[in-house]
């Protein structure tokens, strides 16, 4: 399938090359601030599974830029970003790297120090596994995933921020919202107009960080075993329990973006250049040092037919 093919069929892939974005994601963050206005007043945020970027181009474009401009701002007042991944990212203008595992508590004291021991105003979280196509399956591990962005969480996030976390929705998302409201006053699962129908899914945005009174972060999976049924059985099902009879829960659920714009399901004429044809843009920054690397050498030495010792291909070679 050729490049023009899919500027055709993602109209956001191919606004994201125009308009200098790393990846098409870029648009979802940008439609869940106009609807829920998360960079007001931030002045330190922390953006997890950052790679390739786009989520702290939007940080950088919508925050440290205009500061940056503004006449009045002197230096010690330019808000801060952290961008976390596994993987190493190109420079962003205004983003500190770290290049670690949000899993590891040593992770928080680093962006601690970056915040000169304050905490952020704004956690977000766009990473997702390799997705199998089975949803029960992805769900749990995406779900997993959460867990582990609400563990630096909890480290990093001062009382009344915000977070704001890719999730997949299914038959549990009733549990995760409700182990979320322990921790957030309020809690929205939201639909990006750019996120496809197609797919499961959602962001939740999570409101007001108000951990429990006396609570400790190495008491935080202790703590969301407890969020069981609403009668406190432990030999009901939780999802039914959230979901039936009295103490049934409703979540909100919200679309954002212009619901009048791109559609990103659909499929848009490709606009002439002035030579007459349409010219596909490439990526605006491809993968520096990406996880398959090393298959892409192995295929390229079968191809080839090199007599080169495959086992000494890797990710520094």
């Amino acid at each position: 399938m050729g490049k023009a093919s899919k500027d055709k069929r993602d109209i956001y892939y191919r606004k994201a090359k125009e308009e200098g974005w790393r990846a098409r994601s870029a648009f979802k963050l940008l439609q869940i601030d106009q609807e829920f206005n998360i960079f007001h007043g931030v002045k330190r945020v922390v953006d997890l599974c950052a790679a390739p970027g786009s989520w702290s181009q939007v940080l950088s474009r919508n925050l440290y830029v205009p500061a940056k401009q503004s006449p009045d701002c002197k230096e010690g007042d330019l808000p801060l970003i952290v961008a976390i991944d596994l993987q190493p990212m190109a420079p962003i203008e205004g983003v500190i790297q770290v290049q670690g595992d949000i899993t590891n508590a040593r992770t928080a004291e680093v962006v601690i120090r970056h915040f000169d021991g304050c905490k952020a105003d704004l956690v977000v979280c766009d990473g997702a596994p390799d997705v199998t196509g089975l949803h029960d399956m992805d769900e749990f591990v995406q779900s997993q995933l959460i867990l582990a962005a609400l563990t630096i969480v909890t480290h990093v996030l001062k009382v009344g921020g915000k977070f704001v976390a890719k999730i997949f929705r299914g038959k549990d998302t009733s549990l995760l919202y409700c182990q979320l409201k322990l921790f957030f006053s309020q809690v929205t699962f939201a639909k990006p107009k750019s996120s496809r129908n197609s797919s499961i899914e959602a962001f939740a945005v999570c409101e007001n960080y108000s951990p429990p009174e006396g609570f400790k972060e190495k008491d935080l999976y202790h703590l969301l075993e407890k969020v069981g049924t609403p009668s406190g059985a432990d030999d009901l099902d939780c999802r039914s329990g959230w979901l039936e009879g009295p103490n049934k829960v409703y979540i909100p659920f919200l679309a954002c973006g212009d619901l009048s714009g791109y559609d990103s399901d659909r499929s848009y004429p490709l606009t002439s250049t002035e030579g007459g044809s349409y010219q596909s843009l490439d990526p605006v920054q491809p993968p520096i040092a990406p996880p398959y690397k090393t298959a892409l050498e192995m295929k390229k030495v079968a191809s080839h037919g090199i007599g080169a010792d495959i086992s000494k291909l890797s990710l520094d070679s």
